[in-house]
């Protein structure tokens, strides 16, 4: 008996099947049976946002939930985001605003604020500084990152000639340029 548990679920758009083991994580499962590597093992409790995936809709720290508890969902992890080779529009705010430092916290960021703006379209500040409280960023880029999903709600698809033009109306020169005053390098 190999002790692993089917289950089927859909990951991306797409239907998988997999085998998994009864005590592995949705983030196991993703990174080491799916070979989904976006989503990102860190803090393993549920504090840090790395792992952060959508499933059915809400924003789930993929550490805290069983592979067999997917049974069924629809799972959407950060390279789900991407439509027909373009990034999504929160993906391009993320790079155009310099929100990506390092990198590690990025993927589980850009899914909670995708899952954000499908819930709440034009979000205040305080409403994206809500939504994004579960993730840390141990660069302290915060300040780009808010920029990014306000931009990224701005420019709803993210795919109209207006982009470029609501990125630099919002964020002027620091587009291009981290803030040393915000996230010292």
């Amino acid at each position: 008996m190999s002790g692993r548990i089917p289950i089927e679920l859909t990951v991306n758009g797409r239907r998988r099947s997999v085998d998994v083991l009864a005590h592995h994580t949705l983030l196991e499962v993703l990174r080491e049976d799916l070979a989904l590597t976006g989503a990102k093992e860190c803090c393993l409790v549920g504090e840090c946002g790395a792992c952060t995936v959508i499933v059915n809709g809400r924003s789930v720290d993929s550490c805290l939930m069983l592979g067999v508890e997917a049974e069924g969902s629809e799972v959407t992890t950060v390279e789900g985001l991407a439509l027909d080779g373009h990034l999504s529009p929160v993906q391009q705010a993320f790079l155009d605003s310099g929100a990506a430092q390092c990198g590690f916290c990025i993927p589980g960021q850009v899914v909670s604020a995708h899952a954000l703006l499908a819930d709440v379209p034009n979000p205040t500040r305080a409403q994206v500084e809500e939504g994004l409280a579960g993730n840390l960023c141990r660069c302290a880029g915060y300040e780009q990152i808010i920029e990014a999903v306000q931009a990224a709600a701005r420019f709803g698809d993210g795919r109209d000639a207006r982009h470029a033009q609501v990125v630099e109306a919002t964020l002027g020169e620091r587009a291009a340029t981290p803030d040393a005053e915000v996230a010292p390098q």
